[in-house]
């Protein structure tokens, strides 16, 4: 014999109980098959609801109550035919008007009892097991709906009764066996010896089925459902949650005990006392494999089969000095939980027996408080023990798997991915088998841990990033341009999946927890971006509170740079060519740092040095492999370089300085480039980078502009200075030419002191042949002292800019 159960979304429309039928046909044998089923989708929680609204007096328990009679009638009529349907309507009928008279009772006396509630409930599937047999019928498959009194019985805890095996057993082999039809047993409800109906708690449909084939000793009982098997998370939350293909029933009961709902924990137990195989299949993709669960499952190398999740839990813990070596404070202080029927799902104790603590569902948390607080009371008043301290909003995570005990790193690999994602732990359990670790986090981290740790086990070659980018101007708009060419190929080389979730700009904003498509960016952002600003759009990132979450700052925006402090206290990684912050005053550059390194994120800016030069990794890497900086100096504006390369006799000051604002090498203003500030910035990051607690203040500018040509006035009156200056400026530029030198604005740094300053270089030195829009820098160190390290290259424009960018957010994958 054979139990196939099929759950509620199996059984929810006509089409599909016509799927289940080809379950059943697809045995070879349907007279060694026995059928349980669920109420049609969504039922029960109907007839809950019609319940409690009779209970409280609403009429509107009539129009619920004539809803559930029109979405069984109307199966009757697309499953069975004509000829047929009047006695079947009938049935169907007799039963709703018993449902009606008993609901009748409910709204005149005001009262519903667990009795009245369970007797209520137990019509989804008597309904649903009725109507399924017909059609079976109707299908050419002998058929007969199984009277569920004459099964399962069991005692009088209404709404979730305990099961009486020793008579069940008996009453189902004598009901069951030697028949020639296929017995349709409905699901979820049973009898108590004296013929009253009781529930055996939601998802009892999964109990009734591994009851039957335990009393019946199956050789297998198959779950049929709306998923492929049980996952590796939820697939609700976990979006690249996967299959397990084979479980133990030890793993299986971890798994649906700490949350996996696809299988109701009691079910697994008749199996397991019989060695009863389960599988667990899809009604809508019946070729899919499933999941198999099994005394002896096939051998996996992966040491973790599954990750699962119970949400409103509160911890609740008593404390003390006289717990101290006192014995019998363990067995109090469970008895306690237990005389108020509180169920204990983790606990964990110091080894110093100074506290015990466990973590309940929340609900049960102010009544386990009373309870333990009455039960020490005494030593409570004496100041020995301290009064019980709840932590509510909580979440248990559980990692499921045998192979775990027979592998090192898996606790710390967990620790170490929540860690990284800024989500705290605040209590641990692992039980002596290793089977479980399980750990107390936050609520609101939940779903961001499950994918953290999903990450860490089952996708451990594929990185997922979460980019959320603000600014669509030229550089972030040829970023976006670049991740997208290279995406494709990113994932395929270097297992690495850039999503971009969110975008802004100074006016508004679009997200998309999925991902906003690469190639449709722009339309999307134009057709679908709301009102908002730098506020909402960090606030609305901190609550999507996703995993390997990147912040892309391509503005030049001090608002912007403003919320690194609050990104990255929530564990966000920032990535930016913005100046501003790192160029601020030293505190605050410090205070990033830190909290970067703290919270275990990156804060990367290369490209506030050179663009796409990897200038400031360099200088890390030297410091870092212990090497020490003397001197730096360089040109560090391809601005500047660009202006003192392309100035000749022919082509004057103020028009350079238009094309580079032309070419995107100069900033709106280009006063910020031509007073020297922006290289000041520059010099000073790098600076810092060595650990010098640098000013900008403390960098000494010489102007090579006259002071008129700097000053804060209407860009007007700048041009205007700028021409009348330029004949003397190309003057002075023809005299150092005509030495066979040339200008360079050179930054520099050594012995604690910065400057900027307007050189005469000859041809000799190596920044004579610096050209364009390049960069330059010689790193004079203690392993470089005789030659400098030196990093060229083009140190300005969006494509570079851009790209240096790009490489900073590939780092942090890897």
């Amino acid at each position: 014999m054979i139990v196939l159960k099929f759950g509620g979304s199996s059984v929810s429309t006509p089409e599909n109980i016509l799927k289940v039928l080809a379950v059943v046909k697809s045995h070879a044998s349907v007279n060694e098959l026995a059928v349980v089923v669920s109420a049609f989708g969504g039922v029960t929680d109907s007839l809950i609801n019609t319940s409690r609204l009779a209970e409280k007096g609403d009429l509107a328990y009539k129009e619920e109550l004539k809803k559930l009679e029109e979405r069984h009638l109307t199966a009757v009529k697309e499953l069975i035919h004509a000829t047929r349907q009047s006695a079947i309507i009938a049935n169907v009928k007799f039963l709703l008007n018993e449902l009606e008279d008993i609901l009748q009772g409910v709204y005149l006396v005001k009262e519903l009892s667990l009795k009245t509630l369970d007797f209520v409930s137990s019509f989804g599937e008597r309904l649903s097991s009725y109507l399924i047999a017909e059609a079976f019928k109707e299908n050419g498959v002998p058929a007969f709906a199984a009277d569920y009194r004459q099964l399962i019985i069991t005692d009088r805890t209404y709404g979730n009764a305990k099961v009486k095996f020793e008579v069940t057993n008996a009453r189902v082999k004598q009901y069951l066996t030697n028949t020639n039809e296929l017995p349709v047993i409905p699901g979820f409800v049973g009898t108590t010896e004296h013929g009253e109906t009781t529930t055996l708690g939601r998802g009892g449909s999964d109990y009734t089925a591994a009851i039957v084939a335990a009393a019946l000793d199956s050789a297998s009982l198959e779950i049929w459902t709306d998923v492929n098997g049980m996952m590796t998370a939820d697939p609700r939350r976990v979006k690249n949650a996967i299959p397990i293909e084979e479980l133990s029933y030890e793993e299986a009961l971890e798994l649906s005990y700490f949350g996996a709902k696809i299988i109701y924990p009691p079910t697994i137990q008749p199996a397991l006392s019989k060695k009863i195989p389960i599988r667990l299949k899809n009604t809508f993709e019946p070729a899919a494999p499933g999941t198999l669960i099994t005394q002896n499952p096939r051998q996996s190398e992966a040491p973790v089969k599954g990750i699962a999740s119970i949400e409103n839990i509160a911890l609740l813990t008593i404390s003390g000095s006289g717990m101290v070596g006192a014995s019998g404070i363990a067995m109090r202080f469970f008895g306690a939980l237990a005389n108020q029927k509180v169920n204990v799902i983790l606990i964990t104790q110091a080894s110093s027996e100074h506290s015990i603590t466990v973590g309940i569902n929340q609900r049960d948390a102010t009544r386990a408080q009373l309870a333990i607080e009455q039960e020490f009371q005494l030593e409570i008043q004496a100041g020995i023990v301290d009064k019980v301290n709840i932590q509510n909003d909580l979440a248990i995570l559980a990692l499921v798997g045998l192979n775990m005990k027979n592998t090192p790193g898996i606790a710390g690999k967990l620790f170490s991915s929540l860690g990284r994602n800024g989500i705290n732990i605040i209590a641990i359990a692992q039980g002596t088998s290793e089977l479980n670790i399980s750990c107390v986090i936050q609520k609101k981290d939940e779903e961001k841990a499950l994918n953290t740790i999903h990450e860490a086990f089952f996708l451990s070659d594929i990185k997922t990033l979460h980019l959320f980018v603000v600014g669509t101007g030229t550089v972030g708009a040829t970023l976006l341009k670049q991740i997208k060419n290279q995406a494709f190929n990113l994932y395929k080389t270097l297992a690495i999946d850039i999503k971009l979730i969110g975008l802004t700009n100074s006016k508004q904003a679009v997200f998309n927890e999925k991902g906003i498509p690469w190639a449709q960016w722009e339309e999307i952002f134009e057709q679908k971006g709301q009102e908002s600003n730098i506020e909402i759009f960090v606030e609305r990132m901190a609550e999507l509170n996703l995993p390997n979450a990147i912040f892309v700052d391509c503005t030049a925006n001090p608002d912007v740079a403003a919320t690194y402090k609050f990104l990255l206290e929530r564990s966000i990684s920032i990535v930016t060519p913005n100046k501003i912050a790192a160029s601020s005053n030293y505190h605050t550059y410090k205070e990033l740092k830190t909290l970067a390194a703290k919270r275990g994120v990156k804060y990367l800016y290369e490209t506030n040095v050179g663009a796409g030069l990897p200038i400031i990794s360099t200088l890390t890497d030297l410091i870092r492999s212990g090497d020490t900086v003397h001197k730096i100096e360089g040109i560090f504006s391809g601005t500047m370089n660009y202006l003192f390369n392309t100035v000749s006799a022919d082509k004057k000051l103020s028009t350079v300085v238009q094309e580079a604002m032309d070419l995107g090498y100069a900033e709106p203003d280009p006063r910020i480039d031509l007073s020297g500030k922006d290289v000041a910035r520059k010099i000073m990051i790098l600076a810092r980078e060595t650990g010098d607690n640098l000013e900008l203040e403390d960098v000494h500018i010489k102007p090579f502009l006259p002071a008129n040509c700097l000053q804060d006035s209407p860009m007007d009156q700048f041009w205007q200075n700028l021409r009348s200056y330029e004949d003397t400026f190309e003057g002075q530029r023809a005299e150092v030419e005509s030495q066979g030198k040339g200008y360079r604005l050179v930054a520099s740094w050594e012995d604690g002191k910065a400057r900027i300053e307007l050189r005469e270089v000859d041809k000799s030195h190596p920044f004579y042949s610096v050209s364009g829009s390049d960069n330059i820098i010689l790193f004079t160190t203690e392993r470089y002292k005789t030659q400098p390290l030196i990093v060229k290259g083009s140190g300005a424009g969006a494509e570079v800019t851009a790209a240096g960018v790009f490489a900073d957010i590939i780092r942090i994958a890897n």
